[in-house]
C-alpha cells in the first residue's frame, strides 16, 4: 500500500501515533487509507449539504474495511461572485483546489481518493489535482438542482433571475414578478438545474468513465443520490489497492475523445472547453484546440438543455434514459466516433455500461435523425481576430449563426454592462469586451451579467458579443469567449476600435475584422499595455504565470 509509507515499520512509530490520536486502532494500520476531498462550503446551494453526504460516504467506506480521511476544498460560487471583483478569484480557484487535493493525497500517501465536488471549478480542479497524484480515484458530485416554477407554470434556473433583470428594466415584468423569480428560479440545494458549467463537467465524469452511472443526472437531496453516494464509497475499497483503477488509466486520450463527444452531443457550457484543455494536459494527453471541430462536425447535437431550451432540465434528461442513452444513440449513429473499448470506475467498457440504455422521452433526448442539428453544441472559430481560436456554444444562439456587424467597445465589464443598460448597444452591434482574459482580467471572469442584459432588452437575436474573458454556462445567444491572444497580451480583440465591421460565420468556423493587413499592423506598433494594477498579492502571481485560454489558463512557472 501507497500507505506503508506512513504506517509500517518500526521507524513509523511517531507517525502511527500520531494517526492513534485521530482515533485509529491496531487493526486500522492492515487497511487502506482513502482521501475524501470534499467542496463543503455553506454560501455554495451545490455545496451547504455535503458534509452530510460525507458522513453517509465514510460510514459506507467503514463498513467496507478501509479508513476514510476526509479533507475539504475551496470553493467560489460564481453565479454570488458574478458581477463584481469577486469573479476574478473564480477561476484562479481552479488551482487552489487542484493544490490542495495533491498536497494532501502526496503528503499523508493516501491509497485511493473519492472526490465530492459539485460545481464549476470545484470539478476540473479535483480532477487536476487527482490526475496529479494518480491513484484509484472516484467522483461523487453532490447532484443537480431541481428547475423551479414560475408565476405562469413555467420552469424557472438561474439563468431566469439573470435575465429577469433586463426584463425589469425594460418593464417585460414588473416587481411582483422579479421578486417571485428571485426566490423560486433556485428552489433547493444542488449545482444549478440547466446545462451550465457544473452539471456539464459533473456529465463529462461520468463520460470519462470517473463516475458511476447517474452522477450528471440523479438529483441533489435525494435518496436516489445517497444510494449513488454508497455505492461509490463500496466501490472506492473494491479498487482502493488496484493499480488498474488509477485515474490516469481511466482518463486518458480515449476517454478525453469520448467527453468532448458528449459535450457537442449535448451542447454543454464553452467553460468545459477551457476546463478540458486544462485537465487533458494534467492528463498527458493535451488536446489540441483546432481538432475539436473535427469532433463538432461529425457529432449531432441531439439535447438541448436549459439555457439553450429553457424547458429542459437536468432531472428531465434523467428521466429520459440518463447520459446512457445520449451516449448510445451516438454510438447506434457511428460506432466510430466513440472509443466504446474505455474503461470505467465500475470495471466495465462503456459499450457495457450503455448497451441497454434506451431514449425514454424523444422531445427530450432526440434520436439522431431528428437531431437539433448535424453539428455538436460547441465550436471553436479562427480568424484575423482570434488567431488561436475562441469558443461558442452553439446550442444557445438566438438567430442566425452568420452575423456582421460594427464594434462597439469596451475595456472591462463594468463598462460593458454601464454601455449595454444606457442603451448605447443597439440592433446590429458586436459587443466587443476586453481586457477580461486569464491574465488581463486577471482571472477571466464569467461575465453572465451583460449576455443576460442583451438577451433581457430582446437584443438576443440582433446583437453579439466577443470576449477575452469567459461566460457562465447560464449564457445563451451569439456570445463569442476565450478570443486568444486576448488583449492584454496583445491580441487583436485588443486593437480593434469602434466602428470596425467584424464578420462572425459560424457555420465556417471563422471570425474576422474587417482590416487590411497594414492597419493590423499599424495598430500593433501603436499599442501599449502597462497592465492592470491588482492590490492581491494572489492574483499578480496568477497574473504573471497564467497562460491564455487557448491553452487552458493553465499556470507555467
Amino acid at each position: 500500500m501507497k500507505s506503508d509509507n506512513i504506517k509500517k515499520g518500526y521507524t513509523r512509530t511517531p507517525h502511527r501515533s500520531l494517526l492513534r490520536a485521530t482515533g485509529l486502532r491496531d487493526e486500522d494500520f492492515d487497511k487502506p487509507f482513502i482521501g475524501i476531498a470534499n467542496s463543503f462550503i455553506e454560501i455554495i446551494p451545490g455545496h451547504f449539504f455535503l458534509d452530510k453526504y460525507s458522513k453517509i460516504l465514510k460510514d459506507e467506506i467503514r463498513k467496507n474495511g478501509c479508513v476514510p480521511f476526509e479533507f475539504n476544498c475551496i470553493g467560489v460560487d460564481d453565479g454570488i461572485a458574478m458581477g463584481h471583483g469577486g469573479m476574478l478569484y473564480s477561476l484562479p480557484s481552479r488551482e487552489i483546489i487542484a493544490n490542495s487535493v495533491e498536497t494532501v493525497m502526496n503528503a499523508h500517501c493516501l491509497d485511493a481518493l473519492v472526490c465530492m465536488p459539485n460545481c464549476d471549478k470545484i470539478v476540473p480542479g479535483m480532477l487536476m489535482g487527482a490526475l496529479r497524484v494518480n491513484v484509484p480515484t472516484i467522483f461523487i458530485s453532490g447532484g443537480p438542482m431541481a428547475a423551479g416554477v414560475g408565476l405562469h407554470g413555467e420552469a424557472l434556473d438561474l439563468n431566469s433571475a439573470f435575465e429577469a433583470v433586463g426584463a425589469y428594466e425594460t418593464n417585460q415584468i414588473d416587481e411582483k414578478e422579479l421578486k417571485h423569480i428571485e426566490c423560486n428560479a433556485c428552489p433547493g440545494g444542488g449545482s444549478c438545474s440547466g446545462m451550465f458549467t457544473a452539471n456539464s463537467m459533473n456529465t463529462l465524469c461520468e463520460a470519462m468513465g470517473v463516475a458511476l452511472e447517474g452522477n450528471g443526472t440523479i438529483l441533489a437531496l435525494t435518496k436516489e443520490r445517497e444510494e449513488l453516494i454508497k455505492a461509490a464509497a463500496r466501490r472506492i475499497c473494491q479498487i482502493a489497492l488496484d493499480e488498474r483503477y488509477k485515474i490516469r488509466n481511466i482518463i486518458n486520450a480515449k476517454s478525453i475523445h469520448n467527453a468532448m463527444v458528449v459535450d457537442m452531443a449535448m451542447g454543454g457550457s464553452s467553460n468545459t472547453i477551457l476546463h478540458m484543455l486544462a485537465i487533458s494536459r494534467e492528463a498527458g494527453t493535451p488536446l489540441d484546440i483546432a481538432k475539436l471541430n473535427d469532433i463538432s462536425r461529425s457529432v449531432p447535437h441531439i439535447a438541448k438543455i436549459a439555457p439553450s431550451l429553457q424547458t429542459v432540465h437536468m432531472e428531465d434528461i434523467g428521466r429520459a434514459g440518463g447520459l446512457s442513452a445520449v451516449i448510445n444513440e451516438i454510438a447506434k449513429f457511428d460506432s466510430s466516433l466513440l472509443n466504446l473499448d474505455s474503461l470505467n470506475i465500475e470495471g466495465q467498457t462503456i459499450l457495457e455500461r450503455i448497451k441497454d440504455a434506451d431514449i425514454k422521452d424523444t422531445q427530450v433526448i432526440r434520436t439522431v435523425d431528428n437531431a437539433y442539428s448535424k453539428v455538436g453544441g460547441l465550436a471553436i472559430l479562427f480568424g484575423n481576430l482570434a488567431e488561436q481560436g475562441c469558443v461558442i456554444k452553439t446550442a444557445g444562439i438566438v438567430g442566425s449563426r452568420q452575423f456582421s456587424g460594427k464594434a462597439v467597445c469596451f475595456n472591462s465589464q463594468d463598462e460593458a454592462i454601464e454601455g449595454i443598460s444606457s442603451g448605447k448597444v443597439t440592433k446590429g452591434d458586436v459587443v466587443v469586451l476586453r481586457y477580461e482574459g486569464p491574465k488581463g482580467g486577471p482571472g477571466m471572469q464569467e461575465m453572465l451579467s451583460p449576455t443576460s442584459l442583451i438577451m433581457g432588452r430582446g437584443l438576443g437575436a440582433d446583437v453579439a458579443l466577443i470576449t477575452d474573458g469567459r461566460f457562465s454556462g447560464a449564457t445563451r445567444g451569439l456570445s463569442i469567449g476565450h478570443v486568444s491572444p486576448e488583449a492584454a497580451e496583445g491580441g487583436m480583440i485588443g486593437l480593434l476600435e469602434d466602428g470596425d465591421i467584424i464578420d462572425i460565420d459560424v457555420d465556417n468556423y471563422s471570425i474576422n475584422v474587417r482590416l487590411s493587413d497594414e492597419e493590423i499592423a499599424a495598430r500593433k506598433a501603436k499599442w501599449q499595455y502597462a497592465g492592470k494594477v491588482v492590490d492581491s498579492r494572489w492574483l499578480r502571481q496568477y497574473q504573471k504565470l497564467v497562460t491564455n485560454a487557448s491553452n487552458g489558463a493553465i499556470l507555467e512557472a
